[in-house]
């Protein structure tokens, strides 16, 4: 049940057990304050009745009677022992106050009608059960209202958080100006802890490519002096090596673009089975390409996409899907050339790569191999530039599956233009 929905329950529940409490208060006061007056009223009666009775042998205009028929059986016991009293009856719904005492051997009583004050009794229930209606169906409403402001104001803090945590950094609160209340601080905690994970994380980011940029310069003299080497077993291992660290340096450099938002797609439409197959053939590894049948609209699908990023994404995860899984890697491409999908037969991707996503500088398991865990984190970030989205998950049988699914034919990110792009080359071999 949403919050607001608790608080107008909360509000009314509250409102009926006000008004219950205080209708049983009144009630019951007012009773007690009728049948006191009437007790006393009775007994007034009763005494000047027996001063008459006792002077002239008679109670004629006294309001008086001896040996009533209607006198209540316990009212006439207590009589019968030489003792006086007074009794509340609502017998045949005709609701009186007796009191009677002994005279001489008989009972001298006398009858209270309170018939018209226990009507008054009841009609002042149902008036104060009709102000509570009232209450409540005045109170209600802005219970509700007050409790929906606060519930739109919890949400929007709620989805703040979530945009932030989706990687939205510049996401604000930013409620308005208001009396200080605990939401207010949640919103201020909120947009305070956003901005300073934002300035830490750019921080991160200044930092990884400052690291980058300074260490090309040297690393171009490690490939120069890696080149001069005489040939050897050991001239191949350092060069080797220098190739690995040139391609972290210019991976590290891609990524801190894609974190800066510097990368911008050059969109055009592409012939997806074509472009997928030369992708394949220039990775140079064993890949089984499938393309499903032709699209409804025949001839080739094409859809709105960057070939070199397109390149770059599938490249990398062929290349993951080979050295963290097992043969044989197939890569399938749908008849409307929106999904392609990479699987392989290997363990599959570890449980927190699932559930946080691909981590830089992690592989999240040893089963999957070593590596740093770059090509995972640029293949997610290019994915975004050119308005894709990157799935990944595990077939039930075993394996890693990375899908991904392009922009649609109609959906225009940038620039139409009428030719459409095909890489450079001819393709190459594809293995089976």
């Amino acid at each position: 049940m949403a919050l607001r929905w608790r608080i107008a329950a909360l509000v009314a529940v509250a409102i009926c057990a006000v008004a219950a409490a205080v209708g049983v208060l009144v009630h019951h006061a007012s009773r007690d304050r009728e049948l006191s007056q009437a007790r006393d009223s009775a007994r007034t009666t009763l005494d000047r009745a027996a001063v008459t009775y006792a002077r002239t042998g008679a109670v004629q205009g006294t309001g008086a009677a001896l040996d009533a028929p209607g006198l209540p059986g316990d009212l006439r016991g207590l009589v019968a022992k030489g003792r006086q009293g007074t009794e509340f009856t609502t017998a045949e719904e005709r609701p009186a106050m007796w009191a009677a005492r002994p005279a001489g051997g008989r009972v001298l009583s006398v009858r209270v009608d309170m018939s018209t004050t226990m009507r008054d009794i009841r009609a002042l229930d149902t008036s104060i059960a009709w102000a509570s209606v009232i209450t409540t169906a005045v109170v209600l409403p802005l219970g509700v209202l007050t409790a929906g402001r606060m519930s739109r104001r919890l949400r929007t803090a709620a989805g703040t958080a979530r945009r932030i945590a989706a990687g939205d950094l510049d996401a604000r609160i930013r409620a308005a100006t208001r009396p200080r209340d605990e939401i207010a601080e949640i919103s201020a905690a909120v947009d305070t802890m956003a901005a300073a994970l934002q300035e830490r994380l750019r921080g991160e980011q200044r930092f990884t490519a400052d690291v980058a940029h300074e260490l090309r310069t040297p690393l171009m003299g490690l490939v120069t002096a890696g080149e001069l080497l005489p040939e050897g077993e050991a001239a191949g291992y350092v060069r080797d090596r220098v190739r690995v660290l040139a391609a972290l340096v210019e991976e590290l450099l891609e990524i801190s673009r894609l974190d800066a938002g510097a990368e911008q797609a050059d969109l055009s439409r592409c012939p997806v089975g074509a472009l997928v197959e030369e992708i394949v053939a220039r990775a140079g590894l064993s890949v089984l390409l499938l393309t499903e049948g032709p699209s409804a609209a025949g001839g080739e699908a094409k859809v709105w996409t960057d070939a070199r990023r397109l390149e770059r994404i599938l490249t990398n995860l062929i290349v993951n899907a080979h050295r963290h899984g097992r043969p044989p890697v197939t890569v399938t491409v749908t008849a409307d050339g929106r999904t392609v999908t990479v699987e392989d037969h290997g363990p599959g991707y570890p449980d927190t790569m699932l559930r946080d996503g691909p981590q830089r500088f992690r592989t999240g398991a040893r089963a999957r191999g070593t590596g740093h865990g770059l090509g995972l984190t640029i293949a997610l970030g290019q994915a975004e530039v050119i308005g894709a989205t990157l799935k990944f998950t595990n077939a039930p049988a075993g394996g890693a599956v990375a899908v991904l699914h392009l922009p649609g034919p109609d959906t225009a990110c940038g620039p139409e233009t009428e030719t459409d792009t095909q890489p450079a080359g001819g393709p190459g071999p594809i293995h089976s």
